[in-house]
């Protein structure tokens, strides 16, 4: 966006000036001045003008860089605290409804299914809607023989507290979660799947919830923008720069903190493995999802879907989807399968 912008600003002055050199050429091509004096006037006048279109110019240009480094990222700001008013239904068949309550005080709402195999996943959506959008990986999941915990994180659906559409806080409601499942007596283990913001959410949280033995996040990237600049090509000052007045306005606006990078929560989670699902045809999801993968490739694999869009991955193919996921919490959870790679390649 930053390129567009320059790129737009500098044709913009080559186009006032364009009219400026119009005007002189015209008006010696059509005035015929009867005395020096005369003529001196003129060009005075033409002058001027120049000058102030100049100045009307130079103005709009910085009222429009205003408007897209400080007006854009301030209005995204905004959306990213907008209250969601969705509803979340009746739980799917098997699931039932129960509450969660965070360590800040905060009532959370989620569907449970409890286990067949001892095992249960905890599922966490993006940042368009609450626990409903995921009723069909929840079902999914279920049909495996998984226990499954869907959470409408704080805000979303019918659950308490202040939205943050970043998740900034969303490590308190997995440590619900997780506290939650350690008073189930038929839960042996857990895993978890997030998209979007929630699978930021949970490699965010991957360092203090350390019961969690297996994370597969699908379309995860970055939160703020100290995440943001982790990627080299990222750190220039024009290309984060917007990333910066938007964190800051999150964080004004909201009263949250930024949390700690992404990258120091998945190294210092040792004893965790994780799954990164990124879209073939977003290249800023590609980089991130390469880069966590290099920084716990021992214990991580990677999932490249080819031609699909942002957490497309289950719509392009539903079977191979389940696949993937079942085989790598099998393998990781269940102790199925011989190495972490088992469906989970490139």
């Amino acid at each position: 966006m930053q390129n567009v912008i320059f790129i737009t600003t500098y044709r913009l002055l080559n186009q006032f000036e364009s009219y400026r050199k119009m005007d002189l050429t015209f008006a010696s091509c059509q005035l015929e001045p009867r005395s020096s004096q005369t003529r001196a006037g003129i060009m005075r006048k033409i002058s001027l003008s120049g000058s102030r279109l100049i100045r009307v110019s130079a103005i709009l240009i910085v009222l429009l860089l205003v408007a897209l480094y400080i007006g854009l990222p301030t209005a995204m700001a905004i959306v990213a605290i907008v209250p969601d008013n969705n509803v979340a239904g009746s739980p799917p068949s098997g699931f039932a409804l129960v509450e969660l309550h965070t360590t800040d005080a905060v009532k959370l709402r989620a569907w449970y299914a409890e286990p067949q195999n001892g095992f249960v996943i905890i599922l966490v959506h993006g940042s368009g809607g609450g626990r409903n959008t995921v009723r069909s990986y929840a079902e999914m999941l279920r049909d495996n023989g998984y226990g499954v915990l869907a959470v409408s994180m704080r805000g979303y659906e019918d659950s308490e507290g202040r939205i943050n559409r970043l998740g900034w806080k969303g490590t308190f409601d997995i440590e619900a979660a997780v506290e939650y499942l350690r008073l189930q007596p038929t839960v042996r283990a857990i895993g978890a799947l997030g998209f979007s913001m929630g699978g930021e959410i949970l490699l965010g949280a991957a360092s203090s919830c350390t019961a969690i033995q297996a994370i597969a996040v699908e379309g995860a990237t970055s939160r703020d923008v100290n995440e943001y600049t982790s990627l080299p090509m990222n750190m220039p000052w024009y290309r984060n720069f917007t990333h910066r007045v938007f964190s800051f306005m999150v964080g004004i606006m909201s009263g949250d903190e930024m949390p700690p990078p992404l990258a120091e929560s998945i190294v210092a989670a040792k004893n965790t493995s994780f799954l990164f699902i990124a879209a073939g045809n977003n290249g800023d999801e590609v980089a991130f999802n390469q880069f966590f993968y290099n920084s716990t490739s021992s214990r991580s694999a990677i999932w490249i879907v080819p031609n699909v869009d942002h957490t497309g991955g289950f719509s392009r193919d539903p079977k191979e989807y389940e696949q993937r996921i079942v085989g790598f919490f099998n393998t990781t959870l269940l102790g199925f399968g011989n190495s972490l790679d088992m469906g989970a390649t490139p």
